[in-house]
């Protein structure tokens, strides 16, 4: 079933990493008490996720906190070191917190995983993007297949500028 406005997030653990190794995150915990933009991508390093959707958060991520927002954080099916290569690859660190879903579980617990199998990526996250206001979703953009326009970074401001 897929996650609907009205939700509380999931507890399951994503993952980062720091000079110490890689950590867990609870996401329940992680998200408490904060107001946060999550978005999703099927993939670091690929074309669209490269050169419009994570940049566009890494650009506008001053335009997201002065409406509100304490945090803005990318999810994707990779492990936590490509995670963190993507980050300094993109210039986001500090900006965009990327985290790692490593096995897919997480974007399964959410209802927006997808067989990518066809195309050589296994099960992926769909492209999507929410605002959550202390672990409860209060907005939910998920993409068509092969579209990026709900879940940009654009779509995102509109709706904060006008809630």
């Amino acid at each position: 079933m897929t996650i609907s406005v009205g939700d509380t997030m999931p507890a399951e653990n994503l993952k980062y990493t720091d000079e110490q190794g890689i950590k867990d995150v609870n996401m329940q915990q992680y998200l408490k008490d904060k107001k946060v933009v999550l978005f999703s991508v099927p993939g670091a390093f690929t074309p669209t996720c490269s050169a419009k959707h994570l940049p566009g958060f890494v650009e506008s991520y001053k335009d997201l906190l002065d409406l509100g927002v304490d945090e803005i954080i990318c999810i994707a099916v990779n492990d936590a070191f490509v995670m963190k290569a993507w980050e300094k690859d993109q210039n986001a660190k500090g900006k965009v917190t990327l985290l790692s879903d490593g096995n897919g579980d997480y974007s399964s617990a959410l209802g927006l995983s997808f067989d990518g199998s066809k195309f050589g990526l296994g099960t992926r996250s769909q492209r999507f993007a929410m605002i959550i206001d202390n672990c409860v979703v209060t907005h939910l953009a998920i993409e068509e297949a092969g579209d990026f326009k709900v879940s940009s970074v654009e779509s995102i401001l509109e709706i904060l500028k006008n809630n």
